[in-house]
């Protein structure tokens, strides 16, 4: 079977921004790196469809999701992307179980069998007392849990996150990153992650693609970036 694999190449204008990047994402995660506003959450909105670039081909599989030369631009539902801004995107009247639910695809026994699909995740990630609450009335730290629980439910063709446990403190942070590094491996889904924290990247054993000013600048493993480091961001992050 050949690995699924995202092939990327956008160029993109926002603002002062000029973005210019190519890079695949294959099984192996792939980790953002770089300072703020270097254009790391500008390419996962991108991906998942909330911008349209200006120019350039996003392929999944060799399916072109986006493609300023033919005119190709699926829809972000079209894509089946599971995608995790940084302010988690929920809807806030609905209880938590009807957000991870809202994500199921239809087969999963009407209301009552994505109720019961819905809670099992929200179990398997500690979240299982939160499944009756409001979204509006759940602290930072508790919304982004659930958004990543509802991102992973619907078994995505690939998951982009966004600083995913910037919001925990560090007890969190160390309990839901190792739950969110087996998920990957177990459902074998190709993942971004833009991340200002190493242990993400070596929790996950990602691949490091670093970004400055728009542009990708070094790219490889952790360590051997860490070795020859590019810039001085990335010997910092590096822990050089």
């Amino acid at each position: 079977m050949n690995e699924r694999r995202l092939q990327v190449e956008l160029r993109h204008r926002l603002g002062a921004l000029e973005l210019d990047v190519d890079f695949e994402l294959g099984e192996r995660p792939v980790a953002l790196i770089g300072p703020n506003g270097a254009g790391k959450s500008t390419v996962l909105k991108l991906l998942a469809g909330g911008l349209l670039p200006d120019e350039g081909r996003v392929a999944w599989q060799g399916r072109a999701w986006v493609d300023t030369r033919t005119g190709v631009a699926l829809s972000p539902a079209a894509r089946r992307v599971g995608y995790v801004p940084q302010g988690p995107s929920l809807f806030e009247t609905m209880r938590v179980w009807e957000n991870v639910a809202f994500g199921l695809r239809d087969g999963a026994g009407g209301r009552e069998g994505k109720r019961a699909e819905a809670l099992h995740w929200l179990d398997r990630w500690g979240a299982a007392s939160l499944a009756e609450r409001r979204v509006g009335a759940l602290s930072g730290g508790e919304a982004q849990r659930v958004a990543m629980v509802r991102a992973l439910a619907a078994r995505p063709d690939v998951l982009l996150l966004d600083e995913p446990l910037s919001a925990l403190d560090a007890i969190a942070r160390r309990r839901l990153r190792a739950r969110l590094s087996e998920a990957i491996v177990e459902l074998k889904v190709p993942t971004i992650i833009v991340t200002h924290d190493w242990r993400d990247v070596a929790a996950m054993g990602a691949r490091v693609v670093a970004m400055e000013e728009g542009r990708i600048v070094q790219s490889g493993d952790l360590k051997a970036l860490g070795e020859t480091p590019s810039s001085a961001f990335i010997a910092e992050f590096s822990g050089v």
